[in-house]
């Protein structure tokens, strides 16, 4: 087999899934999916709302009308669409506390419904990961929890949902992002289980969301040295053939993480790791998260042509990969007509939530699915012979520490809980601290009022724990709420919502007033 010039650029061009900067597709985008390009991926820089990400998808399929248009919304604290005021739906590590399949289903499609309604057809979600390392410091509330046969159990009801809903899933990061104390962002993770840890642990939801019928799978910049002691997951033959391949079965599309991640990156070049990844075995290569602009698409695109002219990736892998690419870009053609219909109509679960339908009837009247996930998802804990302060009935005065920004989460997602309170009990006050900037008494300001301390993963945090342990010194009756990982339980009365959403906040704050 050997393909003319022009072939090969198309090719090469095929299987690379970039993102770009603006509300409406460059220029340079638009030529480029008419040469062959067969994705795109949206941040929430592309997004406004959804009238206008609707028009932007729609401008990109007037260029190609198969083209991939993936997406990064786990909903949850990880959310792309609604960056701007924060995810209606809880995310994983909500579902998982709930532990109701169909309701992670329920959400998924509820999800996938608005995802396909604004044209997008892949999302790299669900986040499969085990967090079964509480100092996680980029998956945490990403994930569905710390045991392998849960995370199973809700991976595959998400992979259900979202397809069910006409969207592509893509789970991550395989093998398994969650032991781990390192951001792959930053650096390489070493991931230190053995072969038998590995398959009784952080495969398992991989296996279910194969059995589930997911489209794609995301690779991690992990290196795993019982699976291949050189190689991160991404760059190696067996990881991505044997492991995925052959061992799971899996016959959709890998795509790799973004390869300017650090992991990778600072080991062997973007180029170089593009290489390196579709000779292994992935299929589509995500980039665009720092690297949104058209001479790095050419780069790839030119290093791929060029490692094929030198042998250094065969030919026959790079048509294998634009092949899986263009079987995926059909099974979302297809997704897409089959749900060109009223949403009401299409999603019973979300009809029975929602005030209106696109069609303009109005289903029964009742709360928003993710609404109602996030409140079965509250926990709350009371000392043993404490008096409880709960419900409040006087507006408290609300601090909330800031944690260290995950690049993970958008940095422009609003969280904590003293918005929906001040809602709820008008006259509420607030105040929020850093760790360089939080002062000897964090309660000041609070004399007289209920008092209310806001978290994320208190336990990974040490400044957070000593102002939080000053607080509760002087002032033994405050409420402590944790929109984190609750792995560390304290105060009269503990407040957990398993993530940062505006759905999970709101749930917290009627908890709080019994509203």
């Amino acid at each position: 087999m050997s393909f003319p010039e022009r072939e090969l650029d198309r090719l090469a061009a095929t299987v690379l899934q970039p993102g770009f900067v603006g509300t409406t597709p460059p220029s340079w985008v638009r030529r480029w999916l008419a040469d062959g390009l067969g994705a795109v991926v949206l941040f929430a820089r592309n997004v406004v709302d959804p009238a206008q990400l609707a028009a932007l998808t729609a401008a990109l399929r007037a260029e190609r009308p198969d083209v991939i248009v993936a997406i990064d919304e786990e909903a949850g604290d990880v959310t792309r669409i609604e960056s701007a005021g924060g995810s209606s739906r809880p995310g994983n590590l909500a579902l998982g506390a709930v532990d109701d399949p169909a309701l992670t289903e329920a959400v998924a499609r509820d999800l996938g419904v608005d995802l396909a309604a604004a044209g997008v057809t892949l999302n790299y979600a669900p986040d499969a990961d085990v967090n079964s390392n509480p100092d996680n410091p980029v998956i945490g509330v990403r994930s569905f929890g710390a045991d392998p046969a849960l995370v199973a159990r809700h991976t595959a009801a998400w992979v259900r949902g979202l397809q069910a809903g006409g969207v592509a899933a893509c789970a991550k990061h395989f093998p398994g992002h969650g032991d781990t104390r390192v951001d792959s962002h930053h650096d390489l993770p070493v991931i230190g289980a053995t072969g038998e840890q590995l398959r009784s642990g952080e495969l398992v939801p991989f296996r279910a969301a194969v059995a589930a019928g997911v489209q794609a799978v995301m690779t991690g910049h992990l290196l795993v040295p019982a699976l291949d002691p050189v190689l991160p997951a991404t760059l190696s033959p067996y990881v991505l053939g044997g492991l995925l391949r052959e061992e799971l079965g899996f016959q959709g599309v890998v795509v790799t993480d973004a390869v300017e991640m650090r992991a990778v990156a600072d080991r062997y070049g973007l180029t170089g790791a593009a290489v390196r990844a579709l000779a292994a075995g992935a299929d589509a290569i995500c980039v665009g998260g720092e690297h949104a602009d058209e001479e790095t698409v050419r780069a790839l695109r030119d290093a791929l042509v060029t490692a094929v002219r030198a042998g250094e990736l065969p030919e026959e892998r790079l048509a294998e990969a634009a092949k899986r690419v263009g079987q995926l870009a059909a099974w979302t053609v297809t997704a897409r007509a089959a749900g060109d219909q009223p949403r009401a109509a299409a999603d019973p679960a979300r009809a029975a939530a929602d005030p209106a339908g696109d069609d303009g009837v109005a289903p029964p009247a009742g709360p928003a699915i993710g609404l109602v996930a996030a409140r079965r998802a509250v926990r709350v804990t009371v000392a043993p012979g404490g008096a409880d302060p709960l419900p409040l009935t006087r507006p408290p005065h609300v601090v909330e520490f800031a944690a260290p920004h995950n690049i993970a989460i958008g940095p422009q997602t609003p969280w904590g809980v003293a918005a929906p309170l001040a809602e709820l009990l008008p006259g509420t006050t607030t105040v929020r601290y850093a760790r360089d900037d939080t002062p000897a008494d964090p309660t000041a300001g609070a004399a007289g009022r209920p008092l209310v301390l806001v978290v994320r993963d208190l336990h990974r945090h040490d400044w957070m724990r000593a102002a939080v342990a000053r607080a509760l010194a002087a002032r033994p009756d405050a409420v402590v709420v944790e929109l984190g990982v609750p792995h560390l339980v304290i105060g009269a009365v503990h407040v957990a919502t398993h993530g940062a959403t505006r759905a999970g906040a709101r749930a917290a704050a009627e908890r709080l007033t019994a509203s």
